[in-house]
C-alpha cells in the first residue's frame, strides 16, 4: 500500500493539471471570443472578394500563426503556471517555457499578430479604426507595464527579476533562456 501512495499523489496531480489547462483554455477561448465580437466592428471587417481584395486572403496565414501562439501561450499558462490567463486565476508558478523563453509576452504579441492579419483580410483602414487599434495597443502595453509586472516581480520575486534581465519584453530574441 505505501508503496502506491506516490503513484495516487502522482495521478491526482495530473489530474489537477489536465483540470487547470481545460480551465486555462476555456479562460482564454472567452477572452479571444470576446474580441472576436467586439474588434471587428471596430475595425470596420467586411468581406470582399472582388479584386484585387483576393491577395488580401494570404494574410490569413500570419492570422493562424499568431493566434496559435497566443493559444499555445494559454495552454503554458494552464500546463505549466497551473492557473489561467485571467487576473483573477494567475497562474501559481512562473512561465518560462515555450515562447516564454524568446519573449515576455508572446500572447499579446499572437494576439496582435493575429488580429493585424485578420485586419488586411477583411478591414477597411480608416482614421477611427486605426486609432482604435492603436488605443488598444497602447493600453495593452500599459497595462503589461503598470499591472502585470509589478504583480510578478511581487509574486515570484528573484525569479522575475531573472527572468527579465533574460528576455525581452515586446520584440522577440532569436535564442532561447535556458532557466
Amino acid at each position: 500500500m505505501a508503496d502506491r501512495q506516490p503513484e495516487m499523489a502522482e495521478s491526482l496531480d495530473t489530474g489537477a493539471r489536465w483540470l487547470t489547462v481545460v480551465t486555462s483554455l476555456l479562460v482564454g477561448g472567452a477572452f479571444f471570443a470576446l474580441w472576436f465580437w467586439l474588434l471587428p466592428s471596430w475595425l470596420g471587417f467586411q468581406d470582399d472578394i472582388s479584386g484585387a481584395a483576393r491577395w488580401r486572403w494570404i494574410a490569413s496565414v500570419p492570422s493562424i500563426i499568431g493566434f496559435a501562439v497566443a493559444l499555445r501561450c494559454v495552454w503554458d499558462f494552464g500546463w505549466t503556471g497551473r492557473g489561467t490567463p485571467a487576473p483573477i486565476a494567475p497562474p501559481k508558478r512562473l512561465v518560462v517555457v515555450g515562447l516564454y523563453r524568446y519573449v515576455r509576452n508572446p500572447m499579446y504579441l499572437g494576439f496582435f499578430v493575429g488580429w493585424a492579419g485578420l485586419w488586411v483580410v477583411f478591414g477597411r483602414a480608416n482614421l477611427a479604426a486605426i486609432a482604435t487599434a492603436l488605443a488598444v495597443v497602447f493600453c495593452t502595453a500599459l497595462f503589461v507595464i503598470l499591472y502585470e509586472e509589478p504583480t510578478l516581480r511581487r509574486t515570484f520575486g528573484a525569479q522575475y527579476e531573472e527572468y527579465c534581465r533574460n528576455v525581452p519584453r515586446w520584440l522577440p530574441k532569436l535564442r532561447s533562456c535556458h532557466q
